[in-house]
């Protein structure tokens, strides 16, 4: 390790405040971070936790730099020694925590875990790409390497582009499915439909706030030591209220029913949404279907079900499979006619088939049918 020995006098009174304040924010962050983590952990079972687990990131390594960064100061004010590695450290963790954000904020934008279960091939390339060609720009831009000031706002700009792309498009189809809902009047599936529209909207206004911090913090001028600490307060407690209020609107927690749902697969057909019916083995329940009826349903364009816990007592229903089949008569293509029909997926299914089930003692499956 590398130390260099200073004076006091020689540091300006205006760093002074700063190693209060950073460990001020490096507690704040650290309790955020331990909050989060908890909730996750604790929620896990409502909801998929794996985008939750992503966004612990950012905070977990923003405390890690406030911490550093801390250390750096007191060290260097207090004992006289600045250390380089830890401001290497500080250097370092602060590109990280602005490239976790942004690939968040990506994540989110593309629907990742609200609107499909993962992303496709060409998502999670555009994703890494952005991540990794911003992480190298920042290098080029903290390293105050000529012209990657330029390279750094025309990269803000295709990601800011991405982000508001992507989640028009992702608004734009639960509208669709909102109206389906309601001109089918199936409202079992409308406060779920509903919940990630509301979800989408508020991140689309956070992150309209985001791109204005991230461009007043971009073109500032004013290097001056006199409020140096004061502009570093407003940009510290800035980013730390937009951070929590996207991370409130994603947090763990106990979604509507039928929240988790079925990636959505385009289709040259035009894609429907099945009711939801169920085999019984008594009659117990007139509104549901026996075994025997279910038999006639030839015609019908979906059979869509997963095994109960009668079928398999070692499994639970969380780790069934559906099994999606249409019906080879559903659509009469000319370049199929002695063939069955490709199956194709609706727009939206329930990932989860436990909040369908009725009594899994008394039933052999659950079906998906038209």
């Amino acid at each position: 390790m590398e130390d260099s020995e200073i004076s006091s006098g020689s540091l300006d009174g205006a760093y002074k405040p700063l190693p209060h304040f950073y460990l001020a924010f490096m507690v704040i962050w650290f309790f955020s971070a331990l909050f989060w983590t908890f909730n996750t952990y604790k929620n896990r079972h409502f909801q998929s936790s794996t985008l939750q687990w992503a966004l612990a990131t950012v905070p977990a390594i923003k405390a890690l730099q406030l911490l550093l960064s801390f250390l750096f100061w007191y060290s260097c004010l207090y004992s006289n020694i600045c250390s380089l590695w830890l401001s290497f450290g500080v250097y370092i963790t602060g590109i990280l925590f602005q490239t976790a954000t942004f690939i968040s904020f990506s994540l989110i934008s593309h629907g990742y875990r609200i609107l499909c279960c993962r992303l496709s091939l060409s998502e999670r390339r555009i994703v890494c790409g952005l991540g990794c060609v911003l992480y190298l720009t920042l290098v080029g831009h903290r390293a105050s390497i000529p012209y990657f000031s330029v390279i750094l706002f025309l990269d803000y700009l295709v990601i800011f582009y991405v982000i508001f792309h992507r989640v028009s498009q992702n608004l734009q189809a639960l509208r669709e499915q909102l109206n389906f809902i309601e001109c089918e009047d199936v409202q079992a599936m409308h406060d779920a439909v509903h919940m990630k529209f509301v979800m989408l909207k508020k991140f689309q206004v956070a992150m309209h706030c985001v791109a204005v911090l991230e461009l007043a913090i971009f073109i500032n001028t004013d290097h001056s030591l006199e409020n140096y600490w004061i502009r570093l307060l407003v940009r510290e407690w800035a980013q730390y209220f937009l951070l929590t209020y996207i991370g409130w609107i994603f947090r763990p927690q106990e979604m509507a029913s039928h929240f988790s749902l079925m990636p959505i697969l385009k289709s040259t057909i035009e894609t429907i949404a099945p009711p939801i019916y169920s085999i019984s083995l008594n009659e117990q329940k007139p509104q549901e279907m026996d075994a025997e009826t279910f038999k006639e349903f030839a015609s019908h364009e979906w059979h869509i079900g997963v095994p109960t816990l009668s079928s398999h007592k070692g499994r639970s229903l969380e780790d069934s499979v559906i099994v999606m089949i249409q019906h080879p008569r559903a659509y009469n293509l000319p370049s199929l006619s002695n063939k069955g029909s490709p199956v194709v997926a609706p727009t939206f299914i329930p990932a989860s088939f436990s909040e369908y089930r009725s009594n899994p003692i008394q039933e052999q499956c659950s079906i998906l049918l038209e």
